[in-house]
């Protein structure tokens, strides 16, 4: 009886939330398009993972928002914020029009940070607060 009491106490925990802080947005226009995934492969872009959890947040609100990780494991965080609310990235000449962000806010030279730079470990509810950066 012990045995299975511990099954389902373990199988009704419930998934992860994170809390997260999104600072320095130049504007509340537009919105905030979250990208959350475990796959180096799809990040920053999770249209390649299927499994990833996406979302849009309205600029106004970004102060601070939840996103519900499908399970412990670690991951990765990329938001845009799409001042237009077009769902994408607008650029020029290879540049970003709009601002970005990644999780664990790590340094931008060229192109995105890898996977390894952004991720960070769930193992229960947690917060993560990402600095938005304008190049344009």
């Amino acid at each position: 009886m012990a045995i299975s009491a511990a099954l389902l106490t373990g199988a009704s925990v419930p998934p992860p939330t994170l809390e997260v802080n999104v600072t320095g947005l130049r504007s509340a226009k537009g919105q905030i398009l979250v990208c959350l995934t475990t796959n180096p492969k799809a990040f920053p872009d999770c249209s390649k993972d299927k499994a990833s959890v996406r979302m849009a947040v309205k600029a106004a609100d970004a102060g601070d928002f939840l996103v519900h990780a499908p399970a412990t494991g670690t991951y990765a965080i990329a938001v845009v914020h799409d001042e237009n609310s077009n769902n994408k990235m607008d650029t020029a000449i290879f540049l970003p029009k709009e601002g970005f962000g990644f999780s664990r806010n790590p340094t931008i030279t060229v192109g995105p940070p890898s996977f390894k730079s952004a991720s960070f470990a769930v193992a229960g509810d947690m917060r993560q607060s990402i600095k938005m950066k304008y190049m344009l």
